[in-house]
């Protein structure tokens, strides 16, 4: 990607990158440079902005949060931000590598001692009517833990090889589709809401993620089915939908900062994987990706290509993503960056109209306005 494409003034009918390059948030600098400009990570200005984000008082803000892993801190729920592996996500989103602190390397050590016999990496936490905590896993656990490794630079450690390993292997036949099914653990018997049968949304969309940042060379076989089955869900919205994973407004505007299944989460796993939508896609899943990039764009974007939170997790005020009265750089920035490998659909996209689409039972396919100015 050439820095001169200008590819998202053909999508957003606006030019927000000026105002991001410009902006007082290093890590938003660093995501539109290095993500929706496509610099190199060698480039003069993308190390100097690293420099600026490691002595940004939000990335220490961030850091702090990391708890102790094996005392079972920051575990909370599987969507909050607060959740270890999120929060983990969140500081490479941020362009923070494995050797910039020493409390990364604590946590990602803590991660990798505890793995169950089959592969899966295990969370210590309490599940409903227990009265101890217990090392388990449920299927979101696991691939979270899994990708936060993957992303921090442990895909060649023999452990991670094995939970990725499992994750192939878990593949299964849905009632949707191929994809990752919602699965009890042996220590706690516990499964997640919905039928046994049915895919799981969440925990499908994070085994791409994991995948994404893997060599696509040594990637297992049959992902590609697994998101033909995801952009299936978002085709069949109307008719049928796994138990809690709708897709309407709230699917469609997201949560700051994106940690659950939602347009932008989607859109992030599957823009790994080209073949949806480029060469000799199918005619429906080409019209699947555009749609949803167009919902992301009606449901997120203000007319001046700023993105400003509509819903926000409590906790996060001081930061640009965790308020909802003004543009937010990181949010402009990361909605940005989801897009980028879509650049080569912009014609499709503009061509779909979300105030004319069919939602979930209950929605009207209508795009709330976001908010304007900076």
């Amino acid at each position: 990607m050439r820095v001169t494409d200008g590819w998202w003034i053909d999508l957003l009918d606006a030019d927000p990158v000026s105002w991001l390059i410009a902006c007082d948030e290093p890590a938003a600098r660093w995501m539109t440079m290095t993500r929706v400009l496509g610099r190199a990570d060698d480039d003069r200005q993308v190390v100097a902005t690293r420099a600026a984000i490691l002595a940004d008082a939000a990335t220490e803000d961030l850091l702090g949060r990391l708890g102790d892993w094996e005392a079972g801190d920051a575990i909370g729920g599987h969507n909050s931000p607060r959740y270890l592996p999120n929060l983990l996500v969140l500081l490479d989103e941020f362009g923070v590598h494995r050797a910039d602190d020493p409390r990364l390397e604590a946590v990602l050590q803590a991660m990798l001692r505890h793995q169950s016999d089959d592969g899966r990496f295990l969370s210590f936490g309490s599940l409903r009517g227990m009265e101890e905590p217990v090392w388990a896993a449920l299927p979101c656990d696991a691939h979270a833990v899994a990708d936060a490794l993957v992303r921090f630079g442990a895909v060649n450690d023999p452990r991670v090889r094995a939970a990725l390993d499992q994750i192939s292997a878990a593949l299964a036949d849905t009632a949707q589709g191929p994809g990752w099914l919602c699965v009890p653990d042996p220590a706690v018997a516990f499964r997640g809401p919905g039928r046994e049968a049915d895919v799981c949304p969440q925990v499908t969309v994070e085994a791409l993620r994991v995948f994404a940042h893997v060599p696509a060379a040594e990637r297992p076989a049959g992902l590609l089915e697994a998101a033909h089955t995801l952009l299936g869900l978002w085709r069949d919205r109307a008719e049928r939908r796994p138990y809690m994973f709708g897709h309407g407004a709230q699917f469609k505007a997201g949560k700051w900062p994106a940690t659950w299944y939602g347009a932008l989460t989607l859109l992030e796993a599957l823009g790994a994987y080209p073949a949806l939508w480029t060469g000799a896609a199918q005619t429906a899943d080409r019209r699947a990706v555009a749609e949803l990039c167009a919902c992301l764009i009606a449901y997120t974007v203000s007319p001046d290509g700023t993105v400003t939170p509509r819903s926000c997790y409590k906790g996060f005020e001081q930061h640009s993503f965790g308020q909802k009265k003004r543009p937010s750089p990181f949010a402009t920035a990361r909605v940005l960056a989801v897009l980028a490998p879509f650049a080569d659909l912009a014609p499709d996209i503009r061509a779909v109209d979300p105030r004319a689409l069919g939602s979930a039972k209950g929605g009207t396919g209508s795009p709330v306005p976001p908010k304007t100015g900076r």
